[in-house]
């Protein structure tokens, strides 16, 4: 396959991931509208232990897959790819059922930690139930994940995308039609919607699976004869197999699992410290559902654009540092963490500073000051996930992944052991403290791992990352002068509860705010000639001539 083939197939597969996960944002405004901050945090205590067991379940194996089937292929020995994949699958569908069994078994005893016998809010029997609803997708989910990394082996983008998509549409329209039928015809509760939300999970890889497999289906003959015509067999074992499959899958885990491990912590403990300082149960479950589950959302967003945009640096980092070209490594390296920060930093302060009007638009029906308070402390931690989850992948690059889990280890550390008392003595942005320690931690032992075997030169970084933080500030401040004047001349428009001119008031709030603050930092990175020099050759009309 051509290189512009794989360029393009790169840039279809990262366009429907980002598509994905805009969607995946998009639909938790009506849904939130729909079950409230009760349903929302029902829907969250299943999702979270969920995506744990998923990413165990199939312990990184379909991207390890699709580098080891792209190995063989290369060499042109399709037969060991194919005995992978055949094996494969029955090993995912083995790991799927035990998974499933797994989650479904334990769901009573995380409900038990998560929610106090006897709760006037969400139940233990609620929570239990949700947990082993979504537990049945596990089944089906590590085979079309399987599925996904054989095609990207080929170099085959197209179906991974096409299948990502459909996925989430087909989860969304479920969520969201079962939904409506229950609130507003059925005069069901939050708790039934919230129940068959989370049985959208299954839907959804039922789709994503009818893809995948048409794709194999339609292919099957070419892949055939490409088998027939191979001459080369390196005869692996399937024990040698797994054993490369593992070493290549295990770094994959450790960058997957570190947002669901965080979010995990805060299901277990924000709760009982909340309870603990008299928090009644809407109270303390609408902190819940608003850090782990909608001011999350919001944050996720500017960290899959700057990540999947600097991820795509990180094979090449792989050859420099293989074939110890010092120069283009530390080129690489300093484009990866110019791009990430560039993009990302503006984006969470923004967040941060136009909190308010961001989360009334957005969930009018949640709490807006408690809503509003919190995202304005957690959208700065966007910056550290995706730090975190770029170092991560750096230290996988240049082959030093173990100390990739030293650093998650130490973070998660940490945030057991701070987010308790951080809760009781903050109240809910104790937790998102405890979260920035954790992160903290972590990146400074990826940093400091990159540094000791690369010798990496910060000191240029440094400067970059002091005059972004100029510019963001500058954004800020404008973003938030231009706000100022409408709040202070409506406030009581701006504090209503009404629908009509209050959320209209704060969309065009909101735009001023982007508009301002927005045009601001791009001018101040144009005229600096910072936007062109971090975003590369493939900006260059950003640099001034």
């Amino acid at each position: 396959m051509s290189d512009s083939n794989v360029v393009r197939g790169t840039m279809l597969l990262t366009a429907a991931t980002l598509f994905s996960r805009i969607l995946g944002m998009i639909y938790m405004f009506p849904f939130t509208a729909l079950v409230g901050t009760s349903g929302i945090a029902l829907y969250n205590y299943a999702y979270t232990p969920y995506t744990i067991m998923l990413s165990l379940s199939t312990v990184g194996i379909p991207l390890a897959v699709s580098k080891f089937v792209s190995k063989y292929h290369a060499l042109g020995d399709y037969r060991t790819g194919r005995r992978l994949f055949k094996s494969g699958l029955l090993l995912m569908t083995f790991t799927g059922f035990i998974a499933f069994l797994i989650l479904f078994f334990l769901a009573e005893p995380i409900a038990r930690f998560v929610i106090e016998e006897g709760s006037k809010g969400n139940t233990i029997a609620d929570v239990t139930l949700v947990i082993r609803v979504v537990s049945l997708a596990l089944l089906i989910v590590p085979i079309m994940s399987l599925t996904r990394g054989f095609f990207q082996g080929l170099q085959s983008m197209g179906p991974t995308a096409v299948s990502q998509v459909v996925e989430q549409i087909f989860r969304i329209v479920f969520i969201l039609v079962t939904s409506v039928i229950i609130m507003r015809f059925l005069d069901g509760n939050e708790k039934t919607a919230a129940t068959f939300a989370t049985f959208g999970a299954f839907v959804g890889a039922v789709g994503g699976l009818m893809v995948v497999f048409w794709y194999y289906r339609k292919r099957k003959p070419s892949l055939d004869r490409n088998l027939e015509e191979s001459t080369v067999d390196h005869d692996v074992s399937l024990s040698d197999m797994y054993k490369e499959i593992v070493t290549y899958a295990f770094p994959f885990v450790v960058v997957g699992l570190a947002i669901p491990l965080y979010l995990q912590v805060d299901t277990f403990f924000i709760n009982p410290a909340l309870q603990s300082i008299g928090y009644d149960e809407s109270t303390y479950e609408a902190v819940f559902a608003i850090i782990t589950g909608l001011a999350h959302k919001l944050i996720m967003i500017p960290v899959s654009l700057a990540t999947a945009l600097a991820m795509t640096i990180i094979p090449a980092i792989t050859k420099s540092f293989t074939s110890q070209k010092e120069g283009a490594l530390q080129k690489q390296l300093t484009q990866t963490f110019q791009m990430l920060l560039f993009l990302t930093t503006p984006a969470a302060i923004g967040l941060a500073v136009l909190s308010e009007p961001v989360f009334r638009v957005l969930y009018p029906t949640v709490d807006q000051d408690l809503g509003s308070h919190l995202l304005m402390w957690y959208a700065p931690t966007a910056i550290l996930f995706a730090l975190f989850s770029v170092t991560a992948a750096i230290l996988q690059g240049i082959n030093k992944q173990k100390f990739a889990v030293y650093s998650l280890l130490s973070g998660l550390v940490l945030k057991v052991s701070l987010t308790y008392p951080l809760v009781v003595l903050l109240e809910g942005k104790g937790a998102i403290i405890a979260t920035d320690i954790g992160l903290i931690t972590s990146v400074i032992v990826t940093v400091a791992i990159i540094k000791r075997y690369t010798d990496f030169q910060f000191a240029f970084v440094f400067r970059r990352i002091l005059l972004i933080g100029i510019f963001v500030t500058c954004m800020a401040f404008a973003a938030k002068l231009a706000t100022m004047p409408l709040e202070s001349a409506m406030p009581d428009l701006y504090r209503s509860q009404s629908e009509g001119g209050s959320m209209l008031f704060s969309i065009v709030n909101l735009l001023i705010g982007i508009g301002v603050g927005g045009v601001l930092y791009l001018w101040l990175s144009y005229r600096s000639n910072l936007a062109g020099l971090v975003l590369g050759e493939r900006f260059s009309f950003l640099k001034r001539r």
